[in-house]
């Protein structure tokens, strides 16, 4: 989930922040990271990628290029110009960048690519998945567990099927805490702008509030921090999405569905491998953050709760349906 913004630089104004952003001629080994839009500081996807380039670069002492994608038109100039400075690998971080990557990625069959959430099938990319529906089976029945009315929400970006993936995995997870649960659901939009509407956001909370939901899930970007804000507001429950965001409105942020993208990214960096890896529970590739700012508010009870789904579904006791390959909640 990124959100979105709208300039549109020109193609010299790329190769000119890369140069900027390169200093001198890349090594042949220097790695580079093209973040979406949003940019590397979006409190959620991009960051999550920023941190772990950033550890990376703090473990082994090593350099790499970064530009930021502020206009659609950009992908492919910009992973263009990182391959032909002699980067390997490239991450592209974020599935708007599939395209752009397959086409470039023919172009230069020598180099290192990485696509982060999204599978590009070329033999020189490797692809980074996550099973996005199995931390949100977590943090629904989260939800579940903790609500007093019996009615939880969710609140998507862009509607398309990997966020229908995070619904269809929450929707699992408050159903297997609370058979009666009653789930509310909306989408932000169907256009790229569904990424960075936060007013838009904190109105469908609202309507979701005013339904009875006491715990909302947001898996939205930038729309997000809408959807917190209206929670902090009403005295409800939110959950952040892929960074942990339970910092971002303390005292009501009940959670956060943590998608390693910091993880993937450094793992990547220290040993790339082609071909499409996966990332669920098991690999510590998703989880439900715990730390100061929500500790309180998830009791003993639940956490073993939780803890033990979590067991469960490493274990494979419990499958969690894919919404994209499992047709699942598609009714």
């Amino acid at each position: 989930m990124k959100p979105f913004l709208s300039f549109a630089p020109t193609v010299t104004s790329i190769a000119a922040a890369l140069a900027l952003a390169t200093g001198a001629a890349a090594a042949q080994t220097t790695p580079a990271v093209i973040f979406d839009m949003g940019g590397k500081f979006d409190k959620s996807f991009n960051e999550a990628a920023y941190r772990g380039v950033e550890q990376w670069k703090k473990d082994t002492g090593g350099k790499y290029l970064e530009f930021e994608i502020s206009n659609e038109t950009q992908r492919v100039q910009a992973i263009r110009r990182m391959a032909e400075r002699g980067a390997s690998p490239i991450i592209s971080v974020g599935f708007a960048q599939a395209s752009a990557l397959n086409q470039v990625a023919k172009d230069f069959p020598k180099t290192k690519f990485v696509i982060i959430d999204e599978k590009v099938n070329q033999p020189n990319v490797q692809s980074v998945l996550f099973k996005e529906q199995e931390g949100s089976f977590l943090v629904g029945a989260l939800a579940a567990l903790t609500s007093k009315t019996g009615k939880v929400g969710f609140v998507g970006g862009m509607d398309i099927p990997l966020i229908r993936k995070f619904e269809c995995g929450y929707e699992q997870g408050a159903k297997a805490a609370n058979g009666k649960v009653e789930v509310f659901k909306n989408m932000t939009g169907t256009t790229a702008s569904a990424w960075n509407d936060p007013t838009r956001g904190g109105e469908l909370a609202k309507a979701q509030f005013a339904k009875g939901v006491d715990v909302v899930f947001a898996a939205a970007g930038g729309t997000g921090v809408g959807v917190y804000q209206a929670a902090k507001d009403a005295g409800k429950f939110a959950i952040g999405v892929d960074s942990n965001q339970n910092h971002l409105q303390p005292g009501t942020m009940l959670s956060s569905m943590v998608k390693r993208v910091d993880v993937a990214v450094y793992n990547v960096l220290k040993e790339w491998k082609p071909g499409i890896s996966v990332l669920g529970l098991k690999e510590g590739g998703v989880e439900y953050a715990v730390d100061a700012n929500n500790a309180k508010l998830i009791s003993p009870a639940v956490k073993t709760k939780l803890d033990g789904y979590k067991a469960d579904i490493i274990a494979g006791k419990i499958k969690v349906a894919d919404y994209m390959a499992d047709n699942a909640c598609k009714n």
